[in-house]
């Protein structure tokens, strides 16, 4: 970019600030180096703090996260297009769900060139229903004019291209969002004759919490001394919350230790012996590979977003989603497995991240997307 010439400005938009915090960063990092400037549009949380270091401006955004509302909806598609109009964007990137539906409204109205990526399908695509219907609509009318959409997996990208609500020729896959190796390094397995299996996630039924609970008290009647630990908030505004009602219940019963919510998973990581996530669909999850960078074995549902970051039986076990039972039985050979067993499958979860989850894949992709919009 030439020196002589005014930055150009990059606004990212994202549901609140803790999804940026915690998966945008490099991009972010990446933009900004090559040149740009870069304001966020986002849900104040607490997290916008830690981001005002990270940007060049950072805008308040106004969202439900949960359900449709007409009203609220349109007001959140009125505060997008304002701020793009304030901020006088080159270009937008929009993140999850409601900021990429209104966002590319707005930037298709405005005229403002836009990137959007599909981090998950979220409970409106899960079943069949008048939610699914409305959502398919606003899909096909948003995507009318965005340059680039971002899928982190196949299937996805296939669903969206067979409901025909996007066209095929502006959509690219990338890896997640990619997994820091320097931060999330490989680190030994803890030696113990109480092996400890983490789920992290925030606390939602459709992450697989219930069917994690249940495997825990399946396989601590036959293995006592086996921990289930569950790590993440509760109470977040999401239809599939869990109240801390359960979480205390499963506690005072035995089945599972709740370790509460953190900014850094890395230390809860170092000490668990393989990490679990039951959940019924993801974008890629990010947990999962953040675990196999740090040479952690899985245990996933066989699912999108979860299915691309294991290998059956080699950096860790697929198991069916909905079903306490078989993932009780994955449990069980996971425990059966030697020492060196668990190593060696950490192992190969690492190299796979470092083959195919580099976040510097991810933010390539996106600096290659922003620099063929803003020229």
């Amino acid at each position: 970019m030439n020196k002589n010439t005014k930055p150009k400005t990059i606004l990212i938009c994202s549901n609140y600030a803790w999804t940026i915090f915690n998966f945008r960063i490099p991009i972010i990092r990446s933009i900004r180096n090559a040149g740009y400037r870069v304001e966020v549009l986002t849900q104040f949380d607490g997290y916008e703090e830690y981001l005002r270091e990270e940007v060049d401006g950072i805008y308040n955004l106004y969202i439900s996260r949960k359900g449709l509302n007409p009203f609220v909806d349109f007001t959140t598609f009125l505060h997008i297009s304002f701020i793009l109009l304030r901020s006088k964007a080159t270009a937008c990137l929009f993140f999850t769900i409601k900021p990429v539906i209104y966002g590319s409204l707005a930037s298709m109205f405005l005229r403002v060139p836009a990137i959007s990526t599909i981090t998950g399908l979220g409970t409106a695509f899960m079943s069949e229903g008048i939610l699914s219907r409305i959502s398919t609509i606003l899909y096909k009318v948003c995507f009318l004019s965005v340059k680039r959409v971002f899928f982190q997996n196949i299937d996805d990208k296939n669903f969206f291209i067979s409901k025909k609500l996007v066209n095929p020729n502006v959509c690219h896959l990338s890896p997640g969002s990619g997994v820091d190796l320097d931060k999330f390094e490989s680190c030994e397995l803890p030696k113990s004759n109480e092996m400890k299996f983490l789920l992290i996630a925030r606390m939602l039924w459709d992450k697989g919490i219930g069917e994690f609970v249940e495997a825990a008290r399946i396989v601590k009647h036959k293995y006592p001394n086996t921990r289930f630990q569950l790590l993440g908030p509760i109470g977040v505004d999401n239809r599939s919350a869990i109240p801390y009602e359960y979480i205390d219940k499963w506690q005072k019963d035995g089945a599972i230790e709740y370790l509460g919510e953190t900014n850094n998973v890395i230390k809860y990581i170092k000490n668990a012996s393989c990490v679990v996530l039951p959940s019924y669909r993801e974008g890629t999850s990010k947990v999962l590979l953040e675990s196999a960078s740090m040479s952690r074995p899985l245990i996933a549902t066989n699912v999108p977003g979860c299915k691309e970051v294991i290998e059956d039986g080699i950096n860790g076990y697929l198991c069916e989603s909905h079903n306490s039972a078989d993932l009780a039985n994955k449990i069980e050979k996971m425990l059966l497995l030697s020492y060196s067993s668990l190593c060696k499958m950490g192992e190969k979860g690492r190299q796979k991240m470092k083959q195919e989850f580099n976040q510097d894949i991810v933010c390539k992709l996106y600096l290659d997307a922003v620099k063929e919009l803003t020229i």
